[in-house]
């Protein structure tokens, strides 16, 4: 790899899961601020809920998750108390005006809860908000919780996609990241999640993880794609231990450099490729007449907190400690720490403590970003019909990256800025380049790549 492509890989820039990035929330959007956002809903919105529990059974080193370990089952049982009172207090001020489109359980593992749990979870969300007909319901899964009792719940919850992470299947590779999980436990859940009606099936798998090779990716690549899933996200591991401080239990010298990290990337996504996938962004796959992979032909993907979407809802409401939740005027985020949560939703509150209101240029920049990580391009047209005479600031800023770029990562072609092939495993890179907050110098990030 070239010294300055190596450089590029190695730079450290957001995953762009929203703009402006969490780092830059500040205390000044609170809970009176979400209030009015909430109150200005307009009539007949779809939006989409997000559920998280943020505990586990065991923690995996590499996780980056807000979540904490716990072998008692009373904390959890604490806190399903405190969100369904968060639950019916949001649900309050939302069901007359918007219904729910798509819902996802996400943590943390929201598979550790009890089956009732499960259920009085459900019906608390049906009863607070107005469920559309054909809601999406994903969860995700943590194949060593699995049981007859929690698949039946699931089920009963309607449960519509299921999300299984796998990471690696190699032993030596689970030891070092502490999360022990066979192929055939894997299998099961797969099949049992099947057995009871669920169309679609998500993989999470890594690459860049200790002790990985280009031939043990492979090998992992291999057994998955042997599951037939919808669709396989990809994700490079992310070693934060400033942020994350059991990332610390993963030795240093057992990563692999970037070169290695570029070079299992590339074989793992052309395995995908060639078993007939379709790549989506950055990072994801699907079949392709999975939703998501008509999306991205139809220039409809999405981008947010949960990664690409095909949903269309501009209303993201996140429940839970830590939750982020995106309205049109902004993002919201609940109190990470799991006791002031409770205790403030517990009286009838809202627990949001920070976010960020959008200004224009917020918007602007947002779109191009989100464009760019969904499209590999954007259209300079498209913009200024969007947003005017505004937008011709960040046209010229994008005309001066292509004619800099010796590489040629992104393109001018007529009416189009186009990332080029070669520049796509960089796109957040070049995302990067129109995010006005980034030189704050606010936040430590990944490793593009």
């Amino acid at each position: 790899m070239k010294p300055e492509r190596n450089a590029r890989f190695t730079e450290a820039v957001p995953r762009y899961t929203s703009y402006p990035t969490a780092p830059h929330f500040h205390a000044g959007v609170d809970a009176g601020t979400v209030r009015g956002w909430l109150a200005t809903l307009p009539e007949g919105e779809e939006a989409s809920l997000y559920i998280h529990i943020p505990y586990c059974d065991r923690l995996c080193w590499f996780c980056a998750c807000h979540t904490k370990q716990t072998r008692r089952y009373e904390p959890v049982s604490a806190y399903l108390r405190s969100l369904h009172a968060e639950i019916a207090t949001v649900g309050r001020l939302v069901r007359d005006r918007a219904g729910i489109r798509a819902v996802h359980f996400g943590g943390g593992s929201p598979t550790m809860l009890m089956p009732d749990d499960m259920r009085s979870l459900d019906a608390a969300l049906r009863a607070a908000f107005d469920f559309l007909p054909g809601v999406e319901i994903s969860v995700e899964m943590d194949p060593n919780d699995m049981d007859e009792a929690r698949f039946d719940a699931l089920a009963e919850m309607g449960m519509t996609r299921a999300s299984l992470g796998l990471q690696d299947f190699d032993p030596k590779v689970q030891a070092a990241i502490n999360r022990e999980q066979s192929f055939e436990q894997t299998k099961a859940v797969v099949d049992g999640a099947r057995a009871r009606g669920v169309h679609s099936v998500n993989l999470d798998l890594l690459y860049g993880l200790p002790h990985q090779t280009v031939d043990s990716v492979a090998a992992t690549i291999d057994q998955a794609l042997s599951l037939g899933p919808d669709r396989v996200a990809l994700f490079g591991y992310a070693h934060v231990p400033w942020f994350k401080k059991h990332q610390t239990m993963i030795d240093e010298a057992w990563l692999p450099g970037p070169d290695a990290r570029y070079a299992q990337m590339q074989r793992a996504a052309g395995m995908i490729e060639a078993a007939g996938y379709a790549a989506i962004g950055i990072d994801h796959f699907a079949k392709p007449d999975d939703s998501l992979a008509r999306a991205a032909r139809e220039g409809r993907l999405r981008r947010n907190f949960q990664g690409y979407t095909d949903e269309r809802c501009d209303t993201l409401i996140g429940l839970g400690p830590s939750s982020i939740s995106q309205y049109r005027q902004g993002h919201a985020q609940n109190s990470a720490a799991t006791a002031d949560y409770q205790r403030v939703v517990e009286s009838g509150g809202l627990a949001t403590v920070r976010g960020i209101a959008f200004s224009d240029e917020d918007r602007l920049r947002g779109w191009v970003i989100e464009r760019l990580m969904c499209d590999f391009e954007f259209s300079a047209q498209d913009a200024l019909s969007r947003f005017g005479h505004a937008a011709r600031v960040i046209i010229a800023e994008a005309a001066e990256q292509a004619a800099g770029d010796r590489d040629r990562l992104i393109e001018h072609k007529g009416d189009r800025f186009v990332v080029s092939p070669s520049g796509r495993p960089l796109v957040r890179t070049i995302a990067a380049r129109f995010d006005s907050y980034l030189s704050s110098g606010l936040a430590r990030h990944s490793v593009a790549v």
